[in-house]
C-alpha cells in the first residue's frame, strides 16, 4: 500500500507572477460578475441580500445615531472581501464546471475547523486576515464615531443632521478630515486585499506572500486599479442610495467580479491548489 503523500507546503517568498492589463479590464470583471450570479441562482443573490437585511437591521437599532452608522455603513468597504470569500468559491466552481451548492458554502466557510495545527499556507492564513480586517473595520467605526462627535458644530442623529453639519457645513473642514482620514485607512487595505482572499481561498501561500502579491497587483497596475476601485465604491453608493435594497445584486456582482479580477492579474499556476484534501488536520 503506498503511503499517503503530504498536502505540497509553499515555499516562503515565492510570490505569483503579475499581469498588467488595460484601463477597461475592470468592466469586463463586472461583466462576469454578473454573468456569475445569474448562473449561481438564489445561493449567489442570497449573499447580497443577508447583508441588505444586517444593513436593515443596524440602520433601524441605531437610526438615530447616525455618527455610528457613517462609520459602520463605510468601514463596509474594509471587511467587503471577506464576505465575500464563498462567492470567491462559487465562481471557482463555475470555471471548473463544478455544481454549485449549499455544501460548497458549507465547506468554504466551514473548511479553518478542520486545521489542529497553524501550517505555513494553510487555511488558517484566511483566518488571520479576516481577523485583521475586522480589526481595521471596527479601528474605522470608533475613529469615524469619535471624529464626528468631538468635531460637529451640532449633534448627529440623523441622515439630514449629516448632510447639514457635516457635509454641507460652512467654515468647517470636517466632512474633509473625515474622508481624509477614510481614504488613509482605506487605500492601503485595499491594496492589501484586492486579490489577496481569492488568491488565499485558491493557493496554498502565506499571508505574508499574498499581500504582498496584492501591493505589486496594484504597483504594477495603478491606473487599472484606480478605476476598479472608483466602481467599486460607485456600486456601493448606488447600493445605500437605493435604501440597500440595491446591496442584493451590488454585493454578489462584486464579489464575482473581484475573483475574475484575482484570475486576470495573478499567475499562480505554480502553486499548489488549496483543496479540502490538503486543508491541514
Amino acid at each position: 500500500m503506498k503511503t499517503p503523500q503530504a498536502p505540497a507546503t509553499p515555499v516562503p517568498g515565492a510570490v505569483p507572477k503579475i499581469r498588467q492589463i488595460s484601463a477597461s479590464q475592470p468592466l469586463q470583471w463586472l461583466l462576469l460578475g454578473v454573468r456569475d450570479m445569474v448562473r449561481s441562482g438564489w445561493l449567489s443573490v442570497a449573499h447580497g441580500a443577508v447583508l441588505a437585511l444586517f444593513g436593515a437591521a443596524l440602520f433601524a437599532v441605531a437610526r438615530q445615531k447616525f455618527w455610528l452608522l457613517a462609520g459602520a455603513f463605510s468601514g463596509f468597504l474594509v471587511v467587503a472581501p471577506v464576505l465575500a470569500t464563498s462567492l470567491y468559491a462559487m465562481s471557482r466552481a463555475l470555471e471548473r464546471q463544478s455544481p454549485i451548492r449549499l455544501a460548497l458554502l458549507r465547506d468554504t466557510w466551514m473548511g479553518w475547523q478542520q486545521s489542529r495545527f497553524v501550517e505555513r499556507g494553510g487555511y488558517w492564513c484566511l483566518v488571520r486576515f479576516g481577523i485583521l480586517l475586522a480589526l481595521a473595520g471596527t479601528g474605522w467605526v470608533l475613529t469615524s464615531a469619535a471624529l464626528i462627535t468631538l468635531m460637529a458644530p451640532a449633534p448627529i442623529h440623523t441622515p439630514v443632521d449629516f448632510l447639514r453639519h457635516v457635509v454641507l457645513a460652512r467654515n468647517h473642514y470636517l466632512f474633509e478630515v473625515w474622508l481624509s482620514m477614510g481614504g488613509i485607512l482605506v487605500a492601503p487595505i485595499f491594496a492589501s486585499s484586492v486579490v489577496s482572499m481569492p488568491l488565499m481561498l485558491d493557493r496554498r501561500i502565506t499571508l505574508l506572500d499574498a499581500v504582498l502579491t496584492s501591493w505589486r497587483v496594484v504597483l504594477a497596475n495603478p491606473l487599472p486599479m484606480a478605476v476598479w476601485s472608483g466602481l467599486i465604491m460607485l456600486l456601493v453608493l448606488m447600493g445605500f442610495a437605493t435604501l440597500l435594497t440595491g446591496l442584493v445584486v451590488v454585493v454578489p456582482v462584486l464579489g464575482h467580479a473581484s475573483w475574475h479580477a484575482y484570475r486576470e492579474l495573478v499567475d499562480a499556476s505554480h502553486l499548489p491548489e488549496r483543496t479540502a484534501s490538503q486543508a491541514p488536520r
